[in-house]
């Protein structure tokens, strides 16, 4: 099986994975008379994630989370705050990977399944030089770890949505990544798919790669994951599953309004 490299020297040593120290995304809208007023999409954000440790985020829609996975990757930039990566900044770092909601993705793009998890190799190739040998066998070897090797000479737009995923996830394979960032990877799919791509993030433990997750499902973060992180804005709380799924949690972040299909929200 292929494991994921871990190049232990470009990180200072007892840091922890990730670290972000009040971060802050504001930004402004007009108001009444053209006044201009200012929202923020998350306010004063602080938390580390440690090597390895998997994490669920959870909240109501508009609550910052897929705000939050872009902070990370350097998408959006912070109003104030620092992200950092084994105590630097992202910046300085090449090992995160990030896999965006479906509904994000022109999936009529026409590239085969080889080619999207190739492009998980773009760093270390280089821009405008060809895929060497080594290249070419960690694709491989990304895809038959995630079950879809098989699948490597079709074209993307022609996977299922379940398919789909477990390419996207053999592209951060392939980049070796240390961070994975998943954004509503669950949505739409059938349980065997959902059980195929937890079964994938199961074994990245023995790579020691940290997995951070947005989810509107409270079961299943509850079941699979370390540590859930509960945000509206702001971190509500965040711990084990069992201390963060409290009634009084639950209510500050969704103010009542929780879907049926999450039974932890309101149990007593």
């Amino acid at each position: 099986m292929f494991h994921i490299g871990y190049q232990d020297s470009d990180h200072r040593p007892g840091a922890p994975n990730l670290e972000l120290q009040d971060v802050t995304v504001a930004y402004t809208a007009i108001g009444n008379s053209f006044r201009q007023d200012v929202h923020y999409a998350l306010k004063n954000i602080s938390f580390k994630a440690e090597v390895g440790e998997q994490i669920a985020i959870i909240g109501p829609n508009g609550a910052g989370k897929s705000t939050l996975l872009k902070l990370i990757t350097g998408i959006i930039k912070p109003e104030s705050g620092q992200i950092l990566m084994f105590g630097k900044p992202t910046s300085q770092h090449n090992c995160i990977a990030y896999v965006p909601q479906r509904s994000q993705i022109d999936w009529s793009f026409p590239v085969t399944v080889e080619d999207v998890v190739m492009m998980g190799r773009t760093r270390q190739i280089g821009f405008f030089r060809r895929a060497r040998a080594l290249d070419k066998e960690v694709v491989r070897a990304s895809l038959e770890r995630v079950g879809a090797l098989e699948l490597a000479k079709k074209q993307i737009g022609e996977l299922s949505g379940g398919q789909q995923q477990r390419v996207f996830i053999a592209r951060a394979l392939a980049l070796e990544t240390h961070l994975l960032l998943l954004d509503e990877p669950l949505s739409g799919l059938d349980l065997p798919s959902q059980e195929a791509i937890f079964k994938i993030l199961d074994s990245l433990r023995a790579d020691r790669v940290t997995v951070l997750m947005a989810t509107h499902d409270l079961d299943l973060a509850a079941e699979h994951f370390d540590k859930i992180m509960l945000v509206n804005k702001r971190i509500i709380a965040f711990s084990a599953p069992e201390d963060v799924l409290s009634p009084e949690n639950l209510l500050a972040a969704y103010g009542g309004k929780v879907a049926s299909s999450e039974p932890h929200a309101l149990a007593t």
